[in-house]
């Protein structure tokens, strides 16, 4: 049978089944563990920070190597850090004079795995 192209996907008959509607009200998330959800996503959500955290995948790197792999100023290239760092996505360290850049721990590279292989499927 064809699907009519004005189905829309909703019950015909508003019945709440109101044990289900109670328990996943119970189970809902707190208001500020949704807004950090949210703003981890959007960060994660933009092109260049993709780009940085693939880059940092399997090494950590500094400013200028991220730089030229990305052929972006080092300026652009710190700002974009400094957002990722400041939602605890990646982390540095000192050496010296040079500055590298890791990501923060291994959920950040299971949360970009996961999403990668998730686009990659057919």
């Amino acid at each position: 049978m064809a699907k009519d192209k004005n189905f829309c996907d909703m019950c015909e008959v508003f019945d709440p089944d109101e044990q289900v509607v109670n328990l996943m009200k119970d189970r809902k998330l707190q208001e500020n563990i949704v807004y950090q959800l949210s703003e981890l996503f959007k960060t994660i959500g933009d092109p260049t920070r993709i780009n940085i955290l693939y880059a940092l995948k399997d090494r950590e790197l500094c400013v200028y190597d991220l730089s030229e792999i990305l052929e972006m100023s080092s300026s652009a290239i710190s700002h974009q850090l400094r957002v990722l760092r400041n939602n605890n996505l990646v982390k540095y360290r000192k050496e010296g004079r040079s500055v590298y850049y890791s990501l923060d721990d291994n959920h950040v590279l299971c949360l970009f795995g996961q999403g990668l292989n998730h686009v990659l499927e057919d």
